[in-house]
């Protein structure tokens, strides 16, 4: 009986700490909101994240990110992405997988461009 009874107090103690620490960290963030509210901090911070995600590779630095030049052939590049993709596969980076994936889509669109002036 004095085991059910301490397993009891032990609870009871554990949901009230529980529902004290859920308080103080929901009112810290609370006040940081307003805090930052005050000094322009989250405005600040939202205008960089849509800044920087809005960023959009140039054509210029898909080429360098590949090692080619605006005469290197369609065929080259896919060689070229092919090549340095699996190589940042291997042992590599995720970073400069993504960044040589975002380098292909971007010349993708420069290529089917040409292709279409072409056809015209």
């Amino acid at each position: 009986m004095p085991s059910d009874m301490a397993a009891r107090i032990i609870a009871q103690l554990l949901v009230m700490g529980s529902g004290i620490v859920v308080r103080a960290v929901a009112q810290a963030y609370r006040q940081a909101l307003k805090n930052a509210s005050k000094t322009g901090v989250a405005e600040e911070t939202l205008q960089n994240a849509v800044r920087k995600g809005s960023k959009i590779m140039t054509e210029q630095e898909a080429r360098q990110i590949l090692g080619i030049t605006d005469k290197t052939s369609w065929e080259e590049v896919l060689q070229k992405y092919d090549t340095l993709f699996e190589r940042n596969a291997k042992n590599g980076s995720f970073y400069l997988q993504s960044k040589v994936h975002r380098a292909k889509e971007c010349l993708e669109n420069v290529y089917r461009g040409k292709d279409q002036d072409a056809a015209s």
